[in-house]
């Protein structure tokens, strides 16, 4: 890519994209990939503040949290296109669908401390390997392989919900992460003539927001199935009629 202006961090170590660099400023690299994280950190801030409020277990809290923080991590990755800031971004992609194995799994798992401590050291084992190794093709195996083990459970969570509403909340999260995942090879694949198009259409920044809403679905539906399986009587509702998120009535004894 050819840079627009002078490059504040110097010369581009990472996996460079469809974005031209340092267009609209010199210290940010990828502006609209930059930038194009920001509602995937709200959204999962509004997550935090109503697992929170209704009294989730932590797991909901630390989930809502590492979507922050790979938010953030993919912010600082394309602000700078630098090598160890692109591992800030992939290595809390792994930590985030350890994070879902743990929830999906976890209600039937009869050593309750055995795997959040293997699930911790494998977390830490894979960071330093990354760290030193800097896996390429490697990492994407990795996190696919992850998000096939996930995919099992979560099936069986829909099928065995009834209500609409939440099943609706599943949908859009198998709708969003198709979409997500077009805009993603669109800009991979098709970059070259992208790059000669009067407008670029960033599918890799609305990879980034439809991905903060595909987060936001999939944790909303895993705290109704959670609150369902602990019989807090779960609806899912929607502010302003539109905003989905899930309400609980805990029995008074819990």
């Amino acid at each position: 890519m050819e840079d627009g202006l002078s490059s504040f961090w110097g010369p581009v170590t990472s996996t460079d994209w469809c974005e031209k660099n340092y267009v609209h400023s010199s210290y940010i690299a990828e502006f609209f990939n930059t930038i194009s994280n920001v509602p995937g950190i709200l959204l999962a801030l509004i997550g935090l503040v109503n697992a929170l409020r209704q009294r989730f277990e932590k797991r909901f809290s630390v989930l809502h949290i590492s979507n922050m923080i790979l938010a953030i991590g993919s912010m600082i990755y394309h602000a700078t296109l630098q090598r160890m800031q692109q591992q800030g971004d992939e290595t809390p992609m792994v930590w985030e669908m350890l994070l879902y194995f743990y929830i999906l799994y976890s209600p039937d798992w009869h050593y309750r401390s055995t795997m959040p401590t293997f699930l911790f050291f494998y977390g830490v084992l894979y960071a330093v390997v990354h760290a030193v190794f800097r896996f390429g093709f490697g990492f994407k195996v990795h996190y696919v392989i992850l998000c096939l083990i996930c995919i099992p459970r979560a099936y069986k969570y829909y099928i065995y919900t009834k209500d609409i509403n939440a099943k609706r909340l599943a949908k859009l999260y198998v709708a969003t992460l198709f979409l997500a995942s077009l805009c993603w090879l669109s800009d991979k694949v098709f970059c070259k003539e992208i790059s000669h198009w009067y407008l670029n259409p960033q599918g890799h920044a609305l990879w980034h927001i439809l991905m903060g809403f595909n987060s936001y679905f999939a944790n909303t539906f895993l705290m109704f199935c959670r609150a369902q399986q602990r019989e807090w009587d779960p609806k899912v509702v929607h502010f302003l009629g539109v905003f989905p998120y899930v309400k609980i009535q805990k029995p008074k004894s819990q």
